[in-house]
């Protein structure tokens, strides 16, 4: 296809390719072309503003109303209205409108055959009444003779007269009108996929910077202040007189539990991150941690209740019933037992921010940016008029852990530092790349595009026919000529409040993920998680934006909705995907194996030169057999040299005799 035509490469009868106007010269000898030339360039420019400026719709005037004397007749009323190509119509006196006639002649149009059919039996019907454009050849003329080779016979119309004719059309009329939220929803496509990925981009996002900390300060101490002590004690007072109860406690009292839980293991990991100086410390500076023991064991008792509850009418969405079984399962083994710091380091931390992570958890994050990248591709495959030019390249490069089998329940698997920090790299290139997406499809809608148009009827009324007879005519619903055109209708409630965040979303820099920085010494500055099992509302320029686009306001249409075609995965492939991750799984416990190996070879190694080094230079020389005559006797007389005793052996099959001139 090609693509450097430029503005020349055609048109159709509603938008012109180019304009072409005749240039006037003395002696210049002039034809009918340079007049129709000139007389063209004028009709296309005045139809292109009345497209583009106004739009199709009813100017002014152009009622529709019942015919004095009843029966299948309307009167429409002067009046001045533009079709979608731009065309003028005018209808300048009262036009009496037989309707039943323009059916019985839609009918025929349609069968080809008169049937003869009586409208009394058709019972209640409804129509739409059109104006359409149209132009008759008028006053013919007799040429005069010329030299062409074959002249025009007989008379040629002079003149174009500009008129109009009614018809009526089934009530399916073309809506001209542009929602910018149709727009929208034709870049992220089905809006119920596009909520699926950016609710899990939201829960991942709320993890990405606790898990970079707890991977790059998996040694270090999370700073416990006063913050963290009032938590503890407010968690701790409420599970005392919680916790413990009869049977598994209500969706409400389980999701209450839940959170208390969640603060009082984040403190109590917090303090175990602690050396004994330190935790000695904090308890001097936090009277109320001497309860350490106590409120481990109360923890203990609110997991087992826990685990009784019924997780899904306490937790109906998924995303958070896992992060809540991710609590109980973390604390349960990180922090109840006092042995968190030393089997699972990263966990404890990851707990102490308040954003345990199970095996689960981890498994779930890893398909859930699987989803997400390939939520992304797929629609920047499809979309129309991209302006963020790298997005594509930068999301195809994002490096997406494979996805992993379900876990066994009740998992306490731990995670190591390479998969952490994989994951939290992806969710944070993703989740850039998604609010880059979602920026571009909005500031797309903000430009209206040039409508082109099949159907030039305008329509006037709705009519209503019991029989032969109009019984209602209604005009309220035809299309308006409005100031910016008719396809800025929908938009005039909002454009304003559109284009001032505008200026602050479309065009401000590229959003780049921080990532959070590690003091050199010192305890970890950390927050807390508020909200982890909340709503995890959407706020910001870019969310206020998307609403507006996407909530119709009083008397807008609502935005179209897609309506796309989901492929569903064969069983057969999802089954080799699972077990092609699991292999992957295996070959990396051996790779990382492998790298353990090597090592510890090589920590080996290190201690063998270690000892020689001690024990000196080892003689691999044989000695001489003393029956041979061999020994220091035999030696060369070298008396310019200085006597060197033999070095000692560190290797000898059998006991060692002292030779003679050896000292001992």
């Amino acid at each position: 296809m090609r693509t450097d035509c430029g503005c020349g490469c055609g048109g159709d009868a509603t938008r012109t390719s180019a304009f072409v106007r005749p240039r006037f010269f003395a002696g210049q000898l002039l034809t009918e072309d340079d007049l129709s030339l000139l007389l063209d360039y004028t009709t296309a420019k005045r139809r292109l503003h009345n497209r583009s400026l106004y739009g199709p719709g009813v100017i002014c005037g152009l009622g529709v109303t019942c015919d004095p004397c009843g029966g299948g007749t309307v009167a429409v009323h002067p009046g001045h209205a533009l079709d979608c190509a731009g065309n003028d119509i005018v209808v300048s006196c009262t036009e009496r409108v037989d309707v039943r006639a323009l059916v019985q002649e839609r009918r025929i149009s349609a069968l080809g055959v008169d049937c003869g059919e009586d409208c009394d039996d058709e019972g209640d019907r409804r129509y739409g009444l059109y104006v359409r454009y149209q132009e008759l050849p008028v006053e013919p003329v007799a040429p005069y003779a010329t030299e062409e080779p074959c002249p025009s016979p007989g008379c040629v119309p002079s003149r174009i007269q500009e008129g109009f004719r009614f018809v009526v059309k089934c009530d399916d009329s073309e809506d001209h009108r542009h929602n910018p939220g149709t727009r929208l929803l034709a870049s992220i496509g089905d809006l119920p996929r596009a909520d699926r990925a950016r609710t899990r981009d939201r829960r991942l996002s709320l993890y990405t910077d606790a898990l970079n900390l707890a991977s790059t300060g998996i040694g270090r101490t999370f700073r416990f202040d006063a913050a963290d002590a009032q938590r503890y004690a407010t968690a701790l007072a409420w599970l005392r007189a919680n916790a413990a109860g009869e049977g598994p406690p209500p969706p409400p009292t389980a999701r209450e539990m839940t959170e208390h839980v969640r603060a009082l293991a984040a403190a109590v990991a917090r303090f175990d991150t602690y050396d004994a100086a330190g935790q000695g410390q904090l308890r001097h500076d936090y009277p109320d941690l001497a309860t350490v023991q106590e409120a481990r064991g109360v923890l203990g008792t609110a997991c087992e209740r826990l685990r009784s509850a019924d997780a899904e009418a306490a937790w109906p969405d998924p995303l958070h019933a896992t992060i809540a079984h991710a609590v109980v399962t973390e604390t349960a083994a990180r922090v109840v037992p006092q042995r968190g710091n030393e089997d699972a380091p990263l966990e404890l931390r990851m707990l102490a921010q308040g954003t345990p992570l199970g095996h689960a958890l981890r498994v779930e994050f890893r398909a859930d940016l699987g989803l997400i990248r390939e939520w992304l591709l797929c629609r920047l495959d499809q979309a129309d008029g991209l302006a963020d030019c790298a997005l594509r390249t930068d999301v195809a490069a994002a490096d997406v852990p494979p996805p992993l089998p379900a876990p066994p329940p009740d998992s306490t698997e731990t995670a190591t530092v390479a998969e952490v920090q994989q994951i939290a790299e992806a969710a944070a290139t993703l989740s850039t790349a998604l609010r880059r997406f979602l920026t571009d499809a909005a500031c797309a809608t903000l430009n209206p595009p040039c409508g082109d148009c099949t159907d030039t009827d305008v329509l006037l009324a709705r009519v209503e026919l019991d029989g032969c007879d109009v019984v209602r005519v209604c005009s309220a619903t035809r299309e308006q000529v409005l100031p910016g055109g008719s396809a800025y209708g929908e938009w005039l409630p909002k454009l304003y409040r559109l284009r001032e965040l505008a200026e602050r979303v479309c065009c401000a820099p590229l959003p780049r993920y921080q990532k959070p920085t590690l003091p050199t010494e010192g305890p970890v500055a950390r927050p807390y998680a508020d909200g982890l099992l909340g709503d995890w509302p959407r706020g910001g320029d870019l969310e206020e934006m998307l609403s507006l686009l996407l909530t119709p306001a009083p008397g807008e249409t609502p935005p179209k909705a897609l309506h796309e075609q989901v492929y569903t995965t064969p069983s057969e492939v999802t089954d080799s995907m699972r077990e092609l991750a699991r292999l992957r799984t295996q070959v990396a416990d051996l790779t990382a194996a492998v790298e353990g190996l090597r090592a510890h070879l090589g920590s080996t190694e290190t201690q063998v030169a270690h000892l020689e080094e001690h024990l000196g230079p080892r003689d691999d020389t044989p000695d001489p057999d003393p029956d041979e005559g061999g020994g220091a006797d035999q030696a060369p007389d070298r008396s310019d040299a200085p006597a060197k005793p033999p070095a000692k052996r560190t290797r000898s099959p059998r006991p060692r005799t002292q030779k003679p001139g050896e000292t001992p």
